[in-house]
């Protein structure tokens, strides 16, 4: 069964002192019996110091290192590229549009919210770079920027665009919200964010799209966005609303304000990287998003994969040296689709209580679901890891025991060893499942590899043996500091 086992309850709805058997809490950390209820975790998960010291580590040995999502998103990809900008020069976003919501924290434990801006942003010494594969809403990207700006973070200067990013409009907008409203009560709604990304690509793939560049020649930049609206409103008639003429004065104000911004971002990477400056790149969503390798329609509009960072940046593969899958503990996604381990009822509303699971971007509850190792170990192969971090495990901190989706079997019961591209033959597979014991109390102030209970470093290296990949970084809990080190790949 895929229902999550909680505690035993006693009166009042408190949580059972049961410990399991030989396996105390280290007393300085806090035992699961003291947090009395699902809502208490919640607030110790979510609560942060006044001041977190800054995480120290061993240099990352890549010139160019790329962190990719390798779930359905909300992997918790910002926090690791803002603890490695540090070590780079340059951050760079390829793919993905506003739809990505990466919640990341200052050293002071300030917490930031980004939708287009990479998450290199906190780090002062870094130029943040949105390359050609990105769309970019340019009302939504200045309002990030202000809102940055008025915390104190220093942004123009600091970011380029690319002049081959396509833009994104309102338009796209109004028709990604009619698209969805047209496919309302058939069971086909994608379940999209509805900021117009899949329009904004679609405008891209049949060539009538408008880029950065195009900026400069404001002429026919109108005339390019008149023919853009006639498009929607033949399509959808009178439910299309949307004022061009408002657009392109809007534009029009906008342009200036983009000019110290816009850059050959091509040019610009290719270059910092023949001069040995050392590049970060932030992948958006995630690799059963993408378009061709996902849960297929119920995906992103671009690749999140590792063609996708090519293609969006024009960096060429050959230079990357690590390549980093940001990997949840257990499983979120958002939206309709196949969803092979999801956990429902009582026990699935506990955890996205517990790991606060609601989308940064829509602020939708998100479905929540155990490890799926069978699609782990699909994007592990398409995307070639290096190197895994798992994140919130934290979360987990409450389960006496915990599961790990290890095989899929068609209805029959055989095997299946490989990623049913079919939707109807993924949503009847069978999981096999493997349950390990939980360690059942607080790890949210563990900080070294050696300090965590063995039952919890024990999950962590049944993800890396099942994987065969390197679980480096663990994340145990949302603050920048909250993560600790897996000295080496294998038992240690």
């Amino acid at each position: 069964s895929s229902k999550m086992q909680m505690y035993n309850r006693v009166p009042g709805g408190a949580v059972s002192s049961r410990q399991p058997a030989g396996r105390p809490c280290p007393s300085w950390r806090t035992p699961a019996h003291l947090l009395r209820s699902h809502a208490h975790l919640a607030r110790a998960v979510a609560q942060q110091p006044a001041a977190a010291a800054p995480v120290t580590q061993e240099k990352l040995d890549a010139q160019v290192a790329v962190v990719l999502g390798t779930q359905w998103g909300d992997e918790g990809k910002g926090k690791l590229v803002d603890i490695l900008a540090g070590q780079y020069e340059v951050v760079a976003r390829a793919q993905g549009g506003a739809n990505a919501g990466h919640t990341i924290y200052d050293a002071q434990g300030n917490k930031y919210a980004l939708h287009l801006v990479p998450s290199g942003i906190l780090n002062p010494d870094a130029v943040c770079v949105i390359g050609n594969g990105v769309v970019v809403h340019l009302p939504g990207m200045f309002s990030e920027i202000k809102a940055l700006e008025a915390r104190g973070v220093q942004v123009q200067g600091r970011l380029l665009i690319s002049d081959r990013a396509h833009l994104l409009f309102d338009l796209h907008k109004e028709i990604d919200g009619l698209r969805e409203a047209e496919l309302a009560g058939t069971g086909k709604q994608i379940g999209t964010t509805k900021r117009g990304i899949g329009p904004a690509y679609s405008s891209k793939a049949i060539r009538n799209g408008i880029r950065v560049g195009d900026l400069q020649f404001m002429d026919t930049f109108a005339d390019k966005l008149r023919k853009l609206a006639m498009d929607g409103r033949k399509r959808f008639g009178e439910d299309f609303h949307y004022d061009v003429e408002a657009e392109i004065k809007t534009y029009a104000d906008l342009a200036e304000q983009l000019k110290p911004y816009i850059t050959d971002t091509v040019e610009y990477l290719n270059v910092a990287h023949e001069t040995g400056k050392r590049i970060l790149i932030e992948g958006a969503n995630a690799t059963m998003l993408d378009l061709d390798f996902g849960t297929y329609p119920f995906v992103t509009s671009s690749n999140p994969s590792i063609g996708g960072i090519a293609s969006g940046l024009g960096l060429a593969p050959n230079k990357y040296e690590a390549l980093v899958g940001v990997v949840k503990a257990y499983t979120t996604r958002v939206g309709a689709g196949p969803y092979p381990t999801e956990v429902f009822g009582p026990a699935a509303d506990n955890l996205r209580e517990i790991g606060r699971e609601y989308g940064t971007t829509t602020g939708r509850p998100r479905r929540v679901g155990w490890m799926d190792i069978p699609a782990l170990r699909y994007v592990c192969r398409i995307n070639g890891l290096t190197h895994i971090n798992l994140t919130k495990l934290d979360v987990l901190s409450d389960q006496p025991n915990i599961k790990i989706g290890t095989q899929y079997r068609s209805k029959a019961g055989a095997a299946i060893n490989s990623m049913p591209a079919n939707l109807e033959v993924l949503e009847e597979v069978q999981v096999d499942y493997e349950t390990v014991p939980g360690w059942m109390c607080d790890i949210s102030h563990v900080r070294t590899w050696e300090d965590l209970p063995q039952q919890a470093k024990d999950y962590v290296q049944r993800i890396e043996d099942l994987t065969g990949i390197y679980c480096r970084w663990i994340g145990v809990g949302p603050g920048r500091d909250a993560i600790v080190i897996k000295p080496q790949k294998g038992r240690c």
